[in-house]
This record gives structure tokens, C-alpha cells and sequence, in this order.
């Protein structure tokens, strides 16, 4: 079966010119990109608090066209398998996704923190919706 075949297999929605994106259960999330990695690179994974669930979105491009795989996760218990193995560069996005909205990433290689000061409080996440403005 060729990428093409896969990418076409898959439940893909367009959003806007050259954009398309993916609900992605937790299970399903390497796999899913393992089959995107052959069709293109991962730009970005975003973080986003909607208040009841946590989302993380992996960007993944090809050219000018995007797909964005669009995973919630519970806020009481964030955890998404690391995407490194299957994309290298993830370890960068998944330090800032652990240290600015508490999201666990399972099997990331590099937990050290990224953007906050090291005497930052551990339990609290910047970026989460229930973060202080103080």
C-alpha cells in the first residue's frame, strides 16, 4: 500500500485551503504518524486548555499543505505517548508542552525544562486556563 493509499484511508476533514485535519484517539497517535512521517515533517505540536479537556495538535506539513492531528485528553490525567521515536525533532515541543500545561509525555528522552526558571512551581502550568495571573 503507498502513502497516497494510507492518507486516504484516513478520517481527514479540510478546514481551509491546503489544511486538513484529524480527530486522533491517544491509542491511535504513533501509528497515525508514522503513516503522516512518510508523506511529511512535523512543524509544531500546539497545546490548547479548553476549560473541560486538554487538546494537543501535531502539525504536520508537506509543502504548503498541512495536517493537523487533533488529540483531547482529560486535564486531570494529560498523557499522550512521545511522538520522538517516529519524529526526532518532537522532543522540543513535548518539553513545552509538559512544562506549560502539565501534559505528561510518556517516553520523551529529554525532560529538562525548556522556557520556565528552574525554581518554578512544579505543579503549576502557565498556559493552563487555571494558571494565576500573578
Amino acid at each position: 500500500m503507498t502513502t497516497a493509499d494510507k492518507l486516504h484511508d484516513l478520517p481527514l476533514t479540510e478546514t481551509d485551503t491546503n489544511r486538513l485535519e484529524m480527530p486522533v484517539e491517544i491509542d491511535d497517535l504513533v501509528s497515525v504518524s508514522q503513516v503522516l512521517s512518510e508523506w511529511g515533517y512535523l512543524a509544531a505540536i500546539t497545546g490548547l486548555d479548553h476549560g473541560d479537556r486538554l487538546e494537543v495538535l501535531y502539525h504536520i506539513c508537506h509543502g504548503p499543505d498541512v495536517i493537523t492531528l487533533r488529540v483531547s485528553l482529560d486535564p486531570q490525567a494529560p498523557t499522550v505517548d512521545s511522538l520522538h521515536p517516529v519524529f526526532p525533532q518532537a522532543g522540543t515541543y513535548e518539553r513545552e508542552l509538559m512544562e506549560m500545561f502539565g501534559v505528561e509525555v510518556r517516553g520523551t528522552p529529554d525532560r529538562s525544562r525548556l522556557l520556565l526558571p528552574d525554581d518554578w512551581p512544579a505543579d503549576e502550568y502557565p498556559l493552563r486556563k487555571e494558571a494565576s495571573d500573578d
